[in-house]
């Protein structure tokens, strides 16, 4: 069996690493249009920031490759999938023949049609954050186009840097998509505290010299431009192949295209008419489509979106239909905007259907459980937003209370049980657990929790770490 991978990304690198878990004969090639090795695209910001370094942000090591018997072909991009001889063939010419293939082809950064675009620079790879950091060293002053989580990410990673920062969105309140108007409101006055100028309701006409002109004529000062205006699947080579092709390429239960050789996961990939932009989505097809490129009968159903934000003095989660009123579901508010706090709970049918937490809160996991899961709510609501409130709630981040079915790391779909497991294995820290699990390797927000459940179980055996 011949598999081929186009894509070496955070879909397509951990594709490999699950079949290769699952057979260890089975000849695999990987295609990557990138020069360097994977890496996790949801900690640039950080890099950008100055708080990690690009090879602390890589997912599998060079060595990695040949130590699993899997040939990575790095900056070679695939132009063609000859469908009829089951080859595909990259720019330079070569021709590798497949038994399965499977696109991981990701997204390109949206770059808006406007006069002087080319003098912004998008964020989206390591490659455009290393070029937005060289100039970053010089630059008196910048402006990010785009106020959704990416926009945000990068205005927060400049800040960081002790830059100042101009945030430009065209909608009326940042992170439309997740966010109600009050919750965007109070994160955009949390960034204003970290040095953010925040500018919504504005759109951008043109990148000059000098700056960025909105469509009204006034002109923002700027010497660094960065684009942040969403995403779009890559699929023009599924498309040029003659794959069913929407708004991504079409894929079954399965994650098969209409081709049943051909298979598509990640941001390229469209599931039951959805095309998922977050890594905890592509990390599960991957896990689906390695079950049954070796033989197994998994299934992929969609995924539950649970929207992480975690930098410093910036904390958010947003899940679900956030966006529902009064008139439809029970909804559950809390607003402190003096401490950047906001907390909102969306029940329908006494199911949580959306929830957002802005600002430091334990109620994060039980909140996310509950989403998860689609359990009941309990009758206490002041007890999920405030835990401890009530002694009749259950207080889902801490280890003594949490059940093992708890799902502690959402990237990854660990378990409080599979860490327990992994502890009791002989994994005695952080680093141990995320070796055998990969806990805490995708957002990272899942950190603390993963470290306080091995702290507690070294406590409770009297060990010392």
């Amino acid at each position: 069996m011949r598999l081929v991978v186009v894509g070496n990304g955070m879909a397509g690198s951990r594709l490999v690493s699950e079949v290769r878990t699952r057979d260890p004969h089975m000849k695999i090639t990987i295609f990557g249009a990138e020069t360097c090795q994977p890496y996790n695209r949801v900690l640039l910001s950080n890099v950008l920031a100055g708080s990690s370094r690009p090879d602390q942000v890589r997912l599998l090591d060079s060595s990695w490759y040949a130590a699993h018997n899997v040939e990575a072909a790095f900056g070679s991009a695939v132009a063609h999938i000859d469908r009829d001889t089951r080859h595909v063939v990259t720019d330079d010419g070569r021709r590798e023949p497949y038994d399965l293939l499977v696109l991981a082809t990701g997204s390109d950064a949206i770059v808006p049609p406007i006069p002087g675009v080319e003098r912004a620079i998008p964020f989206r790879t390591l490659d455009d954050c290393e070029r937005i950091m060289r100039k970053a060293e010089h630059a008196r002053r910048a402006v990010v186009i785009g106020g959704g989580l990416l926009g945000i990410e990068a205005a927060r990673g400049l800040a960081g840097r002790g830059l100042p920062v101009t945030l430009l969105h065209l909608a009326g309140h940042l992170m439309e998509r997740q966010l109600d108007v009050e919750a965007g409101e109070v994160l955009g006055e949390t960034l204003a505290g970290l040095g953010v100028d925040i500018r919504t309701g504005v759109s951008t006409s043109s990148v000059d010299d000098a700056g960025v002109r909105l469509d009204d004529g006034e002109l923002i000062e700027a010497d660094l431009v960065v684009l942040a205006c969403g995403v779009r699947p890559i699929s023009g080579l599924a498309a040029e192949a003659g794959l069913e092709v929407r708004r991504g390429v079409v894929v079954d239960d399965e994650l098969r295209t209409d081709d049943p050789s051909i298979f598509a996961i990640g941001e390229c990939a469209e599931h039951d008419g959805t095309v998922y932009g977050l890594v905890a989505p592509a990390w599960e097809q991957a896990s689906v489509a390695a079950d049954v490129i070796t033989g197994g009968k998994s299934l992929y159903h969609g995924s539950r979106l649970v929207t992480r934000l975690k930098a410093r003095s910036v904390e958010l989660a947003a899940m679900g239909e956030t966006h529902l009123t009064e008139e439809h579901a029970e909804v559950v508010r809390f607003s402190h905007r003096a401490r950047g706090t906001y907390r909102k709970l969306v029940i329908r049918d006494g199911r949580l259907v959306g929830a957002i937490v802005l600002g430091e809160s334990d109620a994060v996991g039980t909140l996310t459980q509950l989403f998860d899961r689609g359990g009941p709510v309990p009758g206490d609501r002041a007890g999920l937003l405030f835990p401890g409130l009530s002694s009749a709630t259950p207080v889902a981040d801490s280890p003594t209370l949490m059940p093992d079915a708890a799902k502690v790391c959402q990237c990854n779909n660990v378990t409080k049980g599979q860490i327990r497991a992994c502890w009791e294995a002989g994994a005695r820290d952080v680093a141990g657990v995320a070796s055998a699990t990969r806990a805490t390797t995708g957002c990272g927000t899942c950190r603390d929790a993963v470290e306080g459940i091995v702290s507690w179980l070294c406590e409770q055996e009297g060990i010392s770490v």
